[in-house]
C-alpha cells in the first residue's frame, strides 16, 4: 500500500521516496507519494520523478492493486529499478487549482442543498450535477452566497470516523454517484467551518485548500438540464 503524503500535507510539493515496483503498462509504484490518484471526479496529479542518472515526466496517477498509487509516465521510458531512491515533484500550479476548485464545489453543495449525482474537477473549472427538478431561479443570489462563504475565510479541516459511525449517519453522504470507500475501517470527513460556524461536513478523499478565502471568486458559468431530475451547475474561478 502506498503512503499518501498529501493526506497529511496537501501543500507539500517535493518528497523523497523509494521505488517498490512497476505496474503493467509501464507505471511506477513508490512506497509513498505526493501524487493524488484519479478518483471522485478529481484528476490525478502530474509532475516529475528524478533519480541519479534519469528522470520521468509524470502525466497522471491512478489507483492500482492493493492500495498502490501508480504514476503514469507521459511517454514510454525506462523506469528506475525497485529499491531506487527518487525525488518526486508536483506540477504545483495545476494541483493548487484542483484544490481550490474542489473546495469551491463543496461550497456549491452548501448553497444548493440537494443530493449530488455527479461531478468533475478541472484546473480552474468544475461542475456538480444535482438531483433537482427545476434549475436555480436566481444564479446571482447563489454567486453572492458563495462569495460570502469565501469571504468568511472558513477553516477547512479533516476528521476520521469509523465505517460504523458513517452507516449510523447516512445524511453525511451528499454524493449519490460516488460512495465512500468501504472495507478500510475508517472514512475521511472534510469539515468547512468550526463549531457554530460550520457550514459543511461530508466524506471526501480529495485535496482541498486550508481556508475558503484561498479559493478566490467563484463564478457560475452555466446551468444545464441533464434529465428530468438532473441539473448541471458549472463554475469557474477568477483570480
Amino acid at each position: 500500500m502506498t503512503e499518501l503524503l498529501w493526506h497529511a500535507d496537501p501543500y507539500r510539493q517535493m518528497a523523497e521516496a523509494v521505488v517498490t515496483g512497476h505496474a503493467e503498462g509501464g507505471g511506477l509504484i513508490l512506497d509513498r507519494t505526493l501524487f493524488y490518484a484519479q478518483g471522485g471526479g478529481q484528476p490525478g496529479d502530474s509532475g516529475w520523478v528524478d533519480w541519479p542518472g534519469g528522470g520521468l515526466d509524470i502525466a497522471g496517477a491512478v489507483k492500482g492493486e492493493g492500495g498502490a498509487v501508480v504514476l503514469v509516465p507521459a511517454a514510454p521510458a525506462p523506469l528506475p529499478a525497485p529499491g531506487t531512491r527518487v525525488t518526486q515533484r508536483l506540477d504545483w500550479p495545476r494541483r493548487h487549482l484542483h484544490m481550490r476548485v474542489h473546495t469551491a464545489l463543496h461550497l456549491l453543495s452548501v448553497v444548493i442543498p440537494r443530493p449530488v449525482t455527479g461531478g468533475q474537477i478541472g484546473a480552474g473549472t468544475g461542475r456538480l450535477d444535482f438531483d433537482l427538478p427545476e434549475p436555480p431561479a436566481d444564479v446571482a443570489a447563489l454567486e453572492a452566497r458563495l462569495a460570502e462563504l469565501v469571504a468568511r475565510d472558513l477553516p477547512v479541516t479533516e476528521d476520521w470516523i469509523t465505517e460504523a459511525e458513517l452507516a449510523a449517519n447516512p445524511g453525511l453522504v451528499k454524493t449519490m454517484s460516488v460512495k465512500p470507500p468501504a472495507g478500510q475501517g475508517r472514512v475521511r470527513l472534510i469539515r468547512i467551518g468550526a463549531g457554530a460556524g460550520q457550514v459543511d461536513l461530508q466524506p471526501c478523499g480529495g485535496t482541498h485548500v486550508a481556508r475558503t478565502g484561498e479559493i478566490g471568486r467563484i463564478r457560475i458559468v452555466r446551468v444545464e438540464n441533464k434529465g428530468r431530475q438532473n441539473r448541471r451547475v458549472a463554475i469557474a474561478l477568477e483570480d
